[in-house]
């Protein structure tokens, strides 16, 4: 039985792909070039928050998430502040709601969208939104972390450059996105 990751890339996997080589000469075995591909690094995305408030942002953010059939966990602080994320996820939008639980709810495995003060994957998302200035030590669990930061929060932004080095330190692929005037959403950065 192959493993995983290598049935996800056989569609896309070639001859160029293997570096065949004799043993015995100071060469090295066959070995694919995907042999030491790291799954333990995420890619983390921060979004700065110049012109659109959280309350606007989050749920576009997760309505994409769901759109790419993926799962999400929702790490904020506080039970006042997780109240208010839920409250605003089946209220946002007139027409709509988001699908989304917490602790409260129970059956988290069920949930698509998943609000806690806790750091926990309970709902097995890929994608981690970090607001409010919540942390994990878990970022490593998630395909993609987003981190959310106001503008108008000079601590939260100082905090969003401290994690930057020390995520970039760490081996992370980072993206900075910052708002146009327009608020569209522009990627300015990367590593």
């Amino acid at each position: 039985m192959a493993c995983a990751c290598l049935i996800a890339l056989l569609p896309i996997i070639t001859k160029a792909d293997f570096a065949f080589t004799m043993p015995g000469q100071g060469q090295s075995l066959p070995r694919c070039r995907f042999a030491s591909y790291d799954t333990s690094m995420s890619d983390i995305w921060f979004y700065h928050l110049t012109n659109t408030p959280l309350e606007r942002a989050l749920p576009t953010l997760l309505l994409k998430t769901l759109e790419r059939e993926k799962r999400a966990v929702v790490l904020t602080q506080g039970d006042a502040r997780l109240d208010a994320l839920n409250t605003l996820l089946w209220t946002y939008d007139k027409a709509s709601w988001l699908p989304h639980g917490s602790a409260q709810d129970g059956d988290a495995e069920l949930q698509p969208v998943w609000l806690t003060i806790t750091d926990e994957n309970p709902n097995n998302a890929q994608f981690l939104f970090l607001t409010d200035r919540a942390n994990s030590e878990k970022i490593a669990d998630y395909e993609r972390v987003i981190m959310l930061f106001d503008d108008r929060d000079f601590d939260a932004v100082a905090e969003a450059r401290t994690r930057w080095k020390t995520w970039k330190d760490a081996g992370h692929k980072l993206s900075y996105w910052q708002q146009s005037p327009a608020g569209a959403w522009e990627k300015k950065a990367e590593s």
